[in-house]
């Protein structure tokens, strides 16, 4: 084995190890290659696990240590000391590596936080295994980016976007979604954001609502996807937030100003205007957009079309769970028979279009299949060419209008369905989200990866498939006034 340039076999001690395991695995290597000749049966050894065994009484033990780790914490006298293995280190980490490349022992400062876990990584470099809780996710993330344990930091990352529904006494997403902001990690950052608008009633009624940064409430009331009760409930909510947090006032007013005022009633915006202090304060900062939603609301949003752009994220509703939106679907042994059903929902959210309900009918199908999967038979008499069996087939979900297009002249509509799972704690969430629009009555992809046959398919809560489906009207300007 060659020498690294610019080191020696002093400075570099666990080198003399990887000399003898390299000359070890050639020795191995040439008596397996024998082995393959003889015609005696093979079988395996598997001691894996008391090698791992061993690794981790090196680290408890100090047996063989050829460098030492001392942790300082900052602003703290302690110090934390760990016999330590070169080789091992270096394996994993090329921060160590370096670290270690002509002294044998290293001192360093870790936040209060990182020091108390140290030992838990130092152990995860010996064994390749880690137990995470969700306050630690941050801390053990942190670490691995800083010495640059990338299989670490993976696994950590990946732990967070599976455990964003895990429930947890504060609240632990929008830190999360704080901390995957500080240090770019778009994924975890977007998966983060996205579990916040798709339970965002949730999120709403306990205490993490508050700790909502201004970065993050301004990038939430820019989505349609978000899953609330109302736009009042959400208009309350940032009253809330705004009392607690106090920011500076352009923030206020950025934020007042992404409220939907269209999607609220006439009586509840009085009311608001009556009674809300911040509504009070502000009334100059958003006068423009009330001006507007009560002329949305006194006239036909086909005449009011014509002067006035409805074609913006102010006239499109979120996904609202109120009855008048839309509907909760239960289906029992989903994997079973055709199901269907029918709800009411408002025309849209115009109070000149209040009174006017429009009638959906829905039907489930459990093993529809897709055309590439469907039965092919040939013209001779001997049948099928092609047969598909029923595990083949995937779940179809069909919304259809129960009146004549010609009574929504103007509208056209989003289907939107909430695919309901459960947390281990046994609180529901929004899991999945699927949209499609008026020009096809059908999900394209709906459940397309759910295996309903299984009872313990994440996709089902006590044995039955929970959706939510949401129609949201969106207004088109047909004729523009001169």
């Amino acid at each position: 084995m060659s020498q690294p340039t610019g080191a020696s076999y002093e400075h570099r001690p666990w080198l003399h190890w990887l000399t003898a395991f390299s000359v070890l695995s050639l020795t191995v290597e040439t008596a397996h290659k024998a082995d393959i000749g003889l015609e005696a049966p093979s079988a395996v050894i598997n001691h894996s696990l008391m090698l791992i065994q061993r690794l981790q009484e090196l680290l408890q033990n100090g047996n063989a240590s050829d460098s030492t780790i001392k942790v300082l914490t900052i602003n703290s006298d302690e110090v934390r000391v760990f016999h330590t293995h070169q080789l091992l280190l270096a394996l994993q980490s090329d921060v160590f590596e370096d670290l270690f490349h002509n002294q044998t022992v290293v001192t360093l400062q870790e936040s209060a936080d990182c020091a108390q876990l140290f030992e838990k990584f130092i152990r995860y470099l010996y064994s390749g295994e880690i137990s995470i809780q969700l306050n630690q996710a941050i801390t053990l993330h942190r670490l691995a980016s800083k010495y640059h344990v990338w299989a670490l930091q993976r696994g950590v990352r990946e732990y967070m976007r599976n455990h964003l529904a895990t429930e947890s006494s504060q609240g632990h997403v929008v830190g999360w979604y704080q901390y995957a902001l500080k240090v770019h990690d778009e994924g975890l950052q977007e998966s983060c954001l996205e579990f916040l608008a798709w339970n965002l009633s949730t999120i709403i009624s306990s205490g993490e609502w508050v700790s909502v940064s201004d970065d993050l409430m301004v990038s939430l009331l820019q989505r349609s996807d978000l899953v609330l009760q109302s736009e009042l409930e959400l208009y309350r909510a940032i009253e809330e937030w705004i009392r607690k947090n106090n920011p500076d006032v352009p923030i206020i007013e950025k934020v007042l100003r992404s409220i939907r005022y269209p999607m609220i009633s006439p009586a509840h915006l009085f009311q608001i205007q009556k009674q809300s202090l911040v509504m009070a304060k502000y009334y100059d900062s958003i006068q423009d957009l009330l001006f507007q939603t009560f002329q949305f609301h006194s006239a036909s949003p086909l005449q009011y079309g014509k002067y006035f752009d409805v074609n913006c994220s102010m006239f499109i509703p979120r996904n609202y769970l109120v009855p008048s939106w839309g509907s909760q679907w239960i289906i029992n042994n989903p994997a079973r028979d055709d199901r269907s059903t029918s709800f009411q929902t408002q025309l849209g959210p115009s109070n000149h279009d209040a009174a006017k309900k429009v009638t959906w009918n829905m039907l489930f199908s459990p093993r529809w299949l897709p055309v590439s999967l469907r039965p092919v038979y040939s013209d001779s008499t001997s049948g099928a060419v092609q047969s598909a069996r029923i595990e083949d087939g995937r779940p179809r979900l069909v919304i259809s209008p129960g009146m004549s297009s010609s009574d929504f002249a103007g509208v056209s509509f989003q289907k939107t369905i909430l695919v309901i799972g459960k947390k281990p704690q046994g609180k529901v969430f929004v899991k999945h989200i699927y949209s499609f629009h008026q020009s096809t009555d059908e999900v394209p992809d709906f459940l397309a990866n759910a295996d309903l046959q299984k009872r313990t398919s994440e996709y089902l809560v006590d044995n039955s498939l929970h959706l939510h489906i949401i129609v949201k009207p969106i207004y088109h300007s047909l004729i523009k006034a001169k």
